[in-house]
């Protein structure tokens, strides 16, 4: 997720608690998704449906953050 970023990823998991709580709430959901819904994702289901929905929605928030983070500050 976000190679081009991966450097201020490792920075604001160590400095930024609540990165840190979306970032591995992204990756449970991402492996219980892949859990359920198998490899080709043929167990889709509702409950399927909406972890990829709030998967999904983490990862907008992480990237704001880390667009956000990225912007050099003004003095």
């Amino acid at each position: 997720m976000f190679p081009e970023y991966r450097e201020l990823i490792n920075e604001l998991k160590s400095a930024n608690p609540r990165f840190l709580s979306l970032f591995d709430k992204h990756n449970q959901l991402d492996d219980e998704i892949l859990r359920k819904g198998g490899p080709q994702g043929t167990g889709c289901n509702e409950k399927v449906v909406q972890m990829k929905k709030e998967k999904l929605r983490l990862k907008d928030e992480l990237y704001q953050m880390l667009k956000k983070a990225s912007q050099p500050t003004s003095s």
